[in-house]
């Protein structure tokens, strides 16, 4: 596979996507375009008696592949931002028919019936990626982009309103690594509200995120990670604020945050030079569905380190600021987690390259975008 090794760290962070050849761009489709028809295996659901068991691709026949919904969903994310971001794409055609071939009105029209009876699947992880996908589509010019999103505008505005009344009236937040995370869905539905100019949800997002998050101190780094972590509550939340709060606010927040992190994160006082957070290591020879889970960790967790330290390089900083520190952990992460995200094994071939594709363009829209 690629050798991640050799490619320079200023590079690898850029979140650009001029750099990234014509094999790392079918890579990385690899899988999503294999995942989203496989039907089988399928996560099972809690079922209601022994009548109650309908094929996956009867209950979601836009969403069906990719192991369970949600993956389904950032596999079409995938697909839809890699035609977007990477011109003459080799895998062009294929995509096109998978996508054509499922984005239908009359399966959006399943999809939506299914949330109308359903109103808490899939909340908050898979409603996040979902607006995601509809946020990609809003970016991208072009007739068939426009179809698609027309096409998605049923499901799309009942996720939103589902995210107004389930989601946000939430009275506290779920810090855990795993899908029911609240700071990484919150940054999902603000990415999304910011990209399609929502004034109304952004604002909604960013005073829920405050009230959530706000006041929180001392968080326990050195506890992480728990069991089949895919992302790190401690990051999670501090890239949600850093899309919340202005950065002088924020590298205050961060300081009393994560205090052993940040050190200080307004510059002011030297920190130690040893990079903050170590990436997680993982068996070579195993690749059980948990060992997988921390190879997205180390993804994301090198996303959210290279969020708060453009956030706080922005400050200007010294030259051996916390924002240097974080970065180089960042690109630590971010090799760990590539050397072996390119995996055949299904337990991770299903999600990784879509965290592959949130790491490695994450500065080419719809991720993070500015508030104004």
């Amino acid at each position: 596979m690629n050798d991640f090794a050799s490619v320079e760290a200023d590079r690898l962070l850029s979140g650009r996507a001029d750099w990234v050849d014509a094999d790392l761009a079918s890579a990385v489709c690899e899988h999503p375009l294999e995942s989203v028809e496989t039907e089988y295996p399928h996560h099972a659901r809690t079922m209601d008696g022994p009548d109650d068991c309908v094929a996956p691709s009867d209950r979601h026949p836009v969403f069906y592949g990719s192991f369970d919904w949600h993956s389904a969903v950032h596999s079409h994310w995938t697909l839809v931002r890699s035609l977007r971001l990477f011109d003459d794409h080799p895998d062009h055609e294929a995509i096109v028919e998978r996508i054509d071939g499922r984005l239908t009105p009359e399966n959006v029209e399943r999809e939506v019936a299914y949330f109308e009876d359903h109103e808490g699947f899939e909340n908050p992880y898979g409603w996040g990626w979902l607006l995601r996908l509809a946020a990609e589509l809003d970016l991208w010019d072009g007739k068939r982009a426009g179809e698609w999103r027309e096409t998605l505008r049923p499901l799309e505005a009942r996720i939103a309103t589902l995210v107004e009344s389930e989601f946000l009236t939430q009275e506290r937040p779920l810090r855990v690594g795993t899908h029911s995370n609240s700071a990484f869905g919150l940054a999902c539905v603000l990415d999304y509200a910011r990209t399609t100019g929502d004034d109304a949800l952004a604002g909604a997002a960013s005073e829920r995120a405050r009230d959530w998050f706000a006041d929180d101190t001392d968080y326990p780094i050195a506890y992480e990670p728990l069991g089949w972590d895919f992302l790190s509550p401690a990051l999670a939340e501090a890239d949600l604020m850093r899309r919340v709060l202005d950065g002088e606010a924020f590298a205050a927040w961060l300081a009393d945050f994560l205090p052993e992190l940040a050190g200080d994160a307004s510059g002011t006082a030297a920190a130690s030079a040893d990079p903050p957070l170590d990436p997680i290591g993982v068996d070579a020879d195993t690749e059980d569905g948990m060992e997988l889970h921390l190879v997205g960790l180390n993804l994301s967790r090198a996303w959210s380190l290279a969020g708060v330290a453009d956030t706080l390089a922005a400050q200007g900083a010294t030259a051996d600021s916390v924002s240097d520190r974080l970065a180089e952990s960042a690109v630590s992460h971010a090799r760990a987690g590539l050397d072996r995200a390119f995996t055949d094994e299904y337990a991770g071939a299903h999600w990784l390259s879509s965290f592959v594709l949130y790491l490695l363009t994450r500065e080419e829209g719809a991720i993070a975008p500015d508030a104004g």
